[in-house]
């Protein structure tokens, strides 16, 4: 503790004698400010650094290296203390100084801060659906042991169901794509950064692609440059999904799972950073759909036919890699009405542990008290802001879930679980908030690494 506070001392006189001098007097001089300067930006004494900065840059006039440096640091000075508009003057004239000098990686990164600052570092992402349709626009960074996402929009379009008319024609997909360009053309985002795919699910689906592929490339407008992936599979799916829930840093320690509507889907990255995908043919719908095929049975006659299914329901295979990790990033719908419905004082949390105690709690109340379940008491959260938003969770659950459906997909969550638990070694499993834009966070991962190793290999600034 003794040597942390010298350091601090030291560093505190070594400010005070170093603001009472004047301009650096030669460039070595102004060096040792510029680097000073960047570690006090690491103790949270940006003014200081900005003093520090103004006072080397007249010696280093003349070397341009070290004046991108300098104006570097001023503008990530100023953004620290959220003073934007001097920020990006300092930015911008580092970048322009970088891509001068041919030091494309620097000129690169200065102009990720850039779009950032501006707020034009948005990605959007429309995944097509055989029985909806989704948007997502968002940008991420990441923090702590998870991406936080913020999330400027989000449409989900439920209806949208992927049978042509007896003309050939899917007009109300063309409609809901057309919703949805127009929702992302308001955030100026680059062609470049929206991803536009057909779901594994339309792939098994006795959907026209090709018939459907052209009428929606057809409503896009006139000189809109973007492309659909059709070649979406499920190991992919849950590749993407996986890189866009669960932190590099914890893939040693950690898999993913998604309990989504048609299917259970997730994995693991080994040591080699190779994929290995889990995929269970069967979702919350697909599992309603074979507990009440015709959708007739009251709620009591469901519930007795749903516990002879899920009883039926074959075992799931865990792959002996998911066993060797303690952790276990969950999402889907099912764990969010369950985070929801059971922990509305964590409505800002991004990663929330499952417990056991929850998953039965949870359970009991679907089966026996559903109407206590869908109305949680929201005076325990003190936040006002948090309330706010587990108000609108609640609501986006309701409107999302049925009864049927969160029997199906506890159900589903509790036997996924019990597998994943199979080896003895009880494991965390925490839910992921937003996980369901996590194929598109993924994307957004793979893009940014793309376009940094293109720029360097090309030798060329990215200045979108």
């Amino acid at each position: 503790m003794s040597s942390i506070k010298y350091f601090f001392s030291a560093l505190i006189l070594l400010c005070t004698s170093v603001g009472m001098a004047q301009n650096a007097r030669s460039v070595t001089q102004a060096i040792h400010y510029i680097k000073l300067a960047n570690t006090l930006r690491a103790v949270n004494k940006s003014d200081e650094s900005i003093n520090l900065l103004k006072r080397a840059l007249p010696a280093v006039n003349k070397n341009l290296y070290w004046k991108a440096v300098a104006n570097e640091l001023l503008g990530l000075s100023y953004n620290d203390l959220r003073d934007s508009e001097p920020a990006l003057r300092y930015l911008t004239r580092s970048r322009a100084q970088y891509a001068q000098l041919k030091y494309v990686a620097s000129a690169w990164g200065v102009n990720e801060v850039i779009r950032d600052i501006s707020g034009k570092n948005l990605y959007a992402g429309i995944q097509i659906g055989t029985s909806g349709m989704k948007l997502a626009i968002f940008k991420t960074q990441y923090e702590s042991d998870f991406y936080e996402k913020d999330i400027r929009s989000v449409i989900n379009l439920p209806d949208v169901s992927l049978v042509a008319d007896a003309a050939n024609s899917f007009g109300k997909e063309r409609l809901a794509l057309q919703e949805c360009l127009d929702s992302i053309r308001r955030y100026n985002i680059p062609n470049e950064r929206v991803f536009i795919v057909f779901d594994n699910d339309v792939r098994g689906s006795a959907v026209n692609r090709d018939r459907l592929y052209s009428q929606l490339v057809a409503a896009m407008p006139n000189g809109t440059n973007l492309r659909i992936d059709t070649t979406l599979n499920a190991a992919r799916e849950a590749e993407l999904f996986t890189v866009g829930a669960i932190p590099r840093k914890v893939w040693p320690s950690t898999s993913a799972l998604n309990i989504g509507s048609d299917n259970i889907m997730g994995g693991y990255f080994d040591d080699k950073k190779t994929f290995h995908q889990v995929t269970v043919p069967i979702g919350v719908n697909a599992l309603v759909s074979q507990i009440d095929p015709k959708r007739s049975l009251g709620i009591e006659a469901y519930k007795r036919e749903a516990q002879r299914v899920i009883r039926a329901l074959p075992p799931i295979n865990v792959p002996a890699g998911i066993m060797e990790r303690p952790t276990v990033g969950v999402g889907g719908a099912t764990a969010l009405a369950l985070v929801t419905y059971l922990h509305p004082e964590k409505a800002q949390t991004t990663a929330v542990p499952i417990s056991p105690t929850d998953i039965a709690r949870f359970k009991k109340l679907v089966m026996d008290d559903y109407a206590t379940l869908v109305k949680p008491d929201l005076s325990v959260v003190s936040d006002a802001a948090t309330r706010e938003k587990a108000t609108q969770d609640i609501v986006q659950v309701q409107n999302q879930l049925t009864q049927k459906q969160l029997i199906a997909g506890i159900a589903l969550l509790e036997a996924t679980i019990n597998a994943y638990n199979g080896n003895g070694t009880p494991k965390r499993f925490v839910f992921i908030r937003n996980a369901d834009i996590g194929w598109v966070t993924g994307k957004f991962l793979e893009t940014i690494n793309y376009e940094y190793e293109s720029t360097i290999a090309k030798g060329a600034l990215y200045t979108r």
